[in-house]
C-alpha cells in the first residue's frame, strides 16, 4: 500500500501573504512588543534638570554684576555739609617719618570734590607704594604742602568731616578739627569689636559687603567708604553725638564751684568797742 502524504498548509499562504512578508511578522512576534515612543511630557521631564542650570545662569550673572555701593549715584560735585576725607602717606627723613602723599576728599555722595598728589617739604625717601599707591611720577607735578593744606583746611572749615583714623590724616597735614565735628569710623562704638578699633576693610566688608584695600590703597575708595558707613547711621549716630553734648553740659553745670579761701570764711567774733 503506497504511503500518501498530506502537504500542510502554511496559515499564511491561506491569507493569500507574500512569504517574505511572513517571515517578517514571525521575527517581530519573537522579540517581543516595540517599547512605546516616549511622549514630549517625557522628554521635558528628563530635560528638566538642565533646563533648571539655565535658568540659574542669569543669577549667577547678576551676583558678579552687583551694584558697586562705592559708586556715587549721582554726579553732583559741590561741596555738602559733610564731607569726607583720606590720605595717604610717603616716608621722610629716615623712612620712619610720614608726610602726606596725596589727600582724596568727597561729599555725601561720595563725589570727588578734592583730590591731589602733594610734594612734601622733605626729600621722599620710601614711597610706600604697596600700600600708598604713590610712585615718583605722581609726585613730579605735585602741588607744594602748603597750597594743598590751604585748601583743605578751607574746604573743612564749619563742616561735619567724616573718615577713618582722622587723628592720622589731620596729623601729617598739621591742621585740626572741632571735635564735635568729627565722625571717626574707628572711633564709632557700633564698629568697635571687644572694645578695639577695627580696619576699615573689615568694616567695609561687613557692612557694607565690598572689597576695599586690597594692595594699594586708593583714598578715593577708603573715603567713600567711611561716608557710606556714617551715612548708614547717621540718625543713630547724630543723636548720640547730641546725648554727649548734653551730658557735658549737664555735668559742667554740676561740678562744683572752688572753695573760698580759708580767710574769706573767718569770722569775726570780738564784738565792737565803741
Amino acid at each position: 500500500m503506497g504511503s500518501s502524504r498530506v502537504k500542510q498548509k502554511n496559515p499564511s499562504n491561506q491569507l493569500g501573504l507574500n512569504p517574505n512578508w511572513a517571515q517578517l511578522q514571525q521575527k517581530l512576534k519573537s522579540h517581543g512588543p516595540k517599547p512605546p515612543r516616549p511622549s514630549n511630557n517625557a522628554q521635558a521631564q528628563t530635560q528638566k534638570p538642565i533646563l533648571g542650570k539655565r535658568k540659574e545662569r542669569p543669577d549667577a550673572e547678576s551676583d558678579d554684576s552687583r551694584i558697586n555701593p562705592l559708586v556715587p549715584i549721582n554726579d553732583d560735585s559741590s561741596v555738602t555739609d559733610v564731607i569726607a576725607m583720606d590720605c595717604e602717606m610717603v616716608g621722610v627723613g629716615q623712612g620712619n617719618k610720614s608726610a602726606l602723599g596725596r589727600v582724596s576728599m568727597v561729599n555725601k555722595w561720595g563725589n570727588v570734590i578734592y583730590d591731589e598728589f602733594v610734594r612734601p617739604i622733605e626729600r621722599v625717601v620710601d614711597f610706600r607704594t604697596e600700600i600708598s599707591g604713590i610712585r615718583p611720577r605722581d609726585l613730579r607735578k605735585a602741588k607744594d604742602f602748603q597750597v594743598v593744606q590751604k585748601t583743605v583746611a578751607e574746604i573743612m572749615k564749619g563742616r561735619i568731616l567724616v573718615g577713618h583714623a582722622l587723628h592720622n590724616d589731620l596729623k601729617v597735614l598739621l591742621l585740626s578739627h572741632p571735635k564735635k565735628d568729627l565722625r571717626d569710623t574707628s572711633e564709632y562704638q557700633p564698629f568697635l569689636k571687644e572694645g578695639g578699633r577695627r580696619a576699615l576693610r573689615y568694616l567695609a566688608a561687613e557692612f557694607l559687603g565690598v572689597q576695599i584695600q586690597n594692595g594699594e590703597h586708593c583714598p578715593i575708595d577708603d573715603a567713600r567708604a567711611a561716608m557710606l558707613l556714617y551715612q548708614k547711621n547717621r540718625k543713630v549716630w547724630e543723636k548720640s553725638v547730641k546725648d554727649q553734648i548734653r551730658l557735658k553740659q549737664k555735668q559742667r553745670r554740676r561740678k562744683p564751684k572752688k572753695k573760698a579761701k580759708q580767710g574769706d570764711l573767718l569770722v569775726d567774733h570780738n564784738p565792737s568797742t565803741s
